[in-house]
């Protein structure tokens, strides 16, 4: 299983359009896969008793533990990844990510991808012994990529093409054998 984590809980974001987008590609590759997104934690999860909270011990235990792999999409906020991600990273015991193959991929409404937040969180990463994947992906200027309407509106074809690219990198590096 392959969890696909949105990183941000705001409502109505594009980072869990780009994860969903994802989870498509690695069904296409036959990977089971599932999507861990922050806005189905309850928001007393990111208190000061984060770390025992019932809700993460679940995701911790149930979800990312057993992950073959975590894809993790993180949008830019000031410069790096949004707070609320790093208050799960933090409340989650660290050898939960020991040899966990993550894939990140960055976006931003803007020019950069988010490149400084993927490299801040692949240092966390890498310091709690994940096995974090090279190729990692900015999407710059989200607001511009996406074609049609609704909830779900489709991402424009050389953006998914290089997202799949990235998965198949991804699972041909760290993952053969699943499928």
């Amino acid at each position: 299983m392959i969890e696909v984590l949105c990183g941000t809980h705001r409502p109505g974001n594009n980072t869990l359009k780009v994860v969903h987008v994802y989870a498509e590609l690695l069904g296409e590759l036959g990977l089971d896969h599932a999507i861990l997104d922050l806005a189905d934690l309850p928001a007393d999860a990111f208190g000061p008793r984060a770390e025992r909270h019932p809700a993460i011990q679940a995701w911790q235990e149930q979800r990312v533990g057993p992950a073959s792999g975590v894809v993790v999409v993180s949008p830019e906020y000031n410069g790096s990844m949004p707070g609320v991600l790093k208050a799960l990273l933090d409340a989650m015991d660290p050898a939960v990510w020991k040899r966990k193959p993550v894939l990140l991929s960055g976006i931003a409404t803007g020019r950069a991808g988010n490149l400084r937040g993927m490299d801040h969180l692949s240092n966390v990463f890498l310091h709690m012994g994940a096995w974090v994947h090279p190729d990692k992906l900015p999407i710059s200027r989200l607001g511009t990529l996406w074609e049609g309407q609704g909830e779900r509106p489709g991402l424009e074809a050389a953006t998914r093409s290089r997202m799949a690219q990235q998965v198949a990198a991804f699972q041909a590096d760290f993952l053969d054998g699943l499928a």
